[in-house]
């Protein structure tokens, strides 16, 4: 069996099974099988993933029963051969078929003929399957064009407008450019880029901020520079939100929901390592690793604690400065690293996590001192998580005052989804 598709099938099954997330399990899979060519496994994963829906579209129309009677097994070893079929060219279409078959004998004994049949029924009837109309239905078309849950497409469409709509869906389905922050501590950002360009990187300055650096490459993770703490990947928008809060030396900070901690290193480097940064999360495994990177990066600020952003401790309240809340959100201004979230459901269109969010936003106002600062983010371009959010509690909380609200959009920003809003607490 050949252990590139093997690799890929055993990542994709449990997704679908275990709803895993796909960046863990395929570098779980990866090292366990060792696949010789990893690219051509991330290629085929991805791949399936981001077209799911239009793969099962074509499925659908190509098995008289349907989908739904199928096991899960046999309905990845389809998407597999689909999805080479369709959208590969690099493999030719009778491997296409004939390794999924030949996988199909064993992984699903006595299927083979039906999968076998079913992907060259695929080569006979492609130029008479049906898509919608997008006069007709503009939703339905959308989400099968991009393969997009559709409950993710009418609220973007409600909330943006339809060619605003589209252009999210598309700039979703892209590859990000690997963003990273440079760690001013130890280096400057002219003197990193020069360092990775003689090691024959591709880099370019950021747009947003003055501490990102876009970096082409491979094996930047295995660089002596990111040994030695020179720098962290983190996308461009979210290095944006701590320079939004712009922190200062010897200011005591509150970062209610820190793991996996990106923000939280970079406003320690912002304070040039002065002061007092208190990062906070449910998770304790998270926080170690937080700890671990601020080692990397030589920052000593940082004190980590186990804490429920949903429950207000009494002991830190009016003790920062600043306040950050990073709030538990739907991620859906991330499908374009985390393309599963594509079709995950969220319980009414994110309006139950909006009440978390503004649960703990009430909370963590409390931390901040007079004349302070609280700053919440999300890594999603929901406005029921978002603007609502805010309005919900400036509407409420009248001591705070409004300072800069911004949505960063994939696509109009180059970024991924984010969304950053500034509040001051007045001092009377």
């Amino acid at each position: 069996m050949d252990v590139n598709r093997k690799t890929a099938y055993n990542t994709l099954l449990e997704m679908e099974t275990n709803q895993a997330y796909s960046n863990i399990e395929l570098n779980k899979q990866i090292g366990e099988l060792k696949p010789d060519s990893p690219a051509f496994v991330r290629e085929l994963v991805y791949g399936v993933i981001e077209n799911r829906v239009y793969l099962d579209h074509i499925l659908q129309q190509l098995i008289p029963k349907g989908l739904k009677g199928l096991k899960k097994q046999t309905l990845t070893l389809l998407r597999m051969g689909l999805y080479q079929l369709i959208f590969m060219d690099s493999v030719p279409d009778y491997a296409a078929v004939n390794e999924i078959v030949k996988m199909a004998r064993r992984l699903v004994p006595g299927r083979d003929g039906f999968v076998n049949g079913v992907l060259r029924g695929y080569k006979k009837k492609k130029d008479q399957l049906e898509m919608p109309d997008y006069d007709t239905d503009p939703i339905e078309y959308l989400s099968l064009k991009y393969s997009f849950a559709e409950w993710i497409v009418k609220l973007w469409s409600e909330q943006y407008g339809l060619e605003k709509a589209e252009q999210l869906l598309a700039a979703s389905n892209s590859k990000p450019q690997v963003s990273i922050r440079v760690n001013r501590l130890k280096i400057s950002r002219k003197d990193l880029a020069e360092k990775l360009r003689e090691k024959g990187f591709q880099v370019e300055h950021g747009r947003l901020s003055e501490r990102a650096l876009f970096v082409k490459g491979s094996g930047l993770l295995d660089t002596e520079e990111f040994e030695n703490g020179l720098f962290s990947v983190q996308d461009e928008s979210s290095i944006l939100a701590a320079e939004i809060l712009a922190p200062k030396s010897g200011e005591t900070i509150i970062d209610v929901c820190a793991a996996p901690g990106g923000k939280t290193l970079a406003i320690s480097e912002i304070m040039a390592n002065t002061g007092r940064v208190l990062a906070f999360d449910i998770y304790d495994h998270k926080l170690e690793l937080l700890k671990k990177e601020a080692q990397r990066l030589g920052i000593s600020i940082i004190e980590t604690g186990e804490q429920d952003g949903t429950v207000l401790c009494e002991e830190l309240i009016q003790s920062a400065d600043r306040v950050l809340v990073d709030g538990p959100c739907s991620g859906l201004g991330v499908i374009r690293r985390k393309p599963e979230i594509k079709y995950r459901e969220i319980e009414d269109e994110g309006r139950e996590l909006g009440e978390k969010q503004l649960n703990i936003l009430e909370n963590a106002s409390e931390y901040v001192k007079k004349e302070g600062f609280l700053l919440y983010s999300t890594c999603t371009v929901n406005k029921i998580e978002n603007a609502e959010v805010v309005s919900k509690f400036l509407r409420k909380h009248k001591k705070f005052e409004l300072v800069r609200s911004r949505q960063l959009l994939p696509g109009v920003d180059e970024t991924d989804g984010f969304f950053i809003c500034k509040m001051r607490r007045r001092g009377s």
